[in-house]
């Protein structure tokens, strides 16, 4: 069986591709809401959202179905699911938030078809976590066209640079998805960002 290590080193080999929109991305996304919901244990799931660049219509993403699922308790997620869905296949991982150890820490999930492509990525969260912010991003790149074209334009820039470079590809979109995040926050609730920065291994 292998450690946190290897199975952190074997996830991060996988290429950075992204593609143009794929209008089958909603039903990928509704089709496994469901499995979640039939397979896990009633009480501990909540509202699950699609979110990240496959949620926005017309926007390339890496082909990866980005889900936020609200979980009642991280400790009972650890104890509950986790072993129904890594006896399904799901690679597992306990992440902090923001860099390599700080927290809150969250369960992260990952998902594949029969040929090892990751097809959904799943993070689960308690309500109070700020991944929920992340649902301003994608929502204010749906309604400003100019925006999502701008971010595919410099996604797909990215990932002809670090193509085999997960975690640069990663940090190289920061400040744009910061600027956004700032104007998403302005625009829906007239407050002022916090310094947000994206995620390690999200679809976005």
């Amino acid at each position: 069986m292998e450690d946190r290590d290897e199975k952190i080193a074997r996830v991060l080999r996988d290429k950075v591709t992204v593609v143009s929109y794929d209008p089958r991305w909603p039903g990928m996304f509704e089709e496994e809401r469901r499995h979640l919901l039939a397979c896990l244990p009633p009480g501990l799931i909540g509202r699950i959202e699609h979110f990240g660049s496959t949620a926005v219509p017309g926007l390339c993403a890496k082909p990866i179905i980005d889900m936020l699922v609200e979980v009642a308790s991280l400790q009972s997620t650890r104890q509950r699911i986790v072993p129904i869905l890594e006896a399904q296949g799901y690679d597992y991982f306990w992440r902090p938030s923001w860099g390599e150890d700080t927290p809150p820490w969250y369960a992260w999930f990952i998902k594949r078809d029969a040929m090892g492509h990751r097809t959904h990525h799943i993070h689960m969260v308690e309500s109070g976590f700020e991944h929920w912010e992340r649902l301003l991003f994608r929502d204010y790149l749906i309604g400003h066209p100019e925006a999502a074209r701008k971010y595919g334009e410099l996604k797909e820039r990215l990932s002809r640079l670090h193509h085999s470079d997960r975690v640069a590809y990663t940090h190289a979109k920061t400040s744009f998805i910061r600027t956004v995040m700032q104007r998403a926050k302005s625009a829906f609730t007239g407050a002022e960002s916090s310094v947000v920065q994206d995620r390690d291994e999200s679809g976005t």
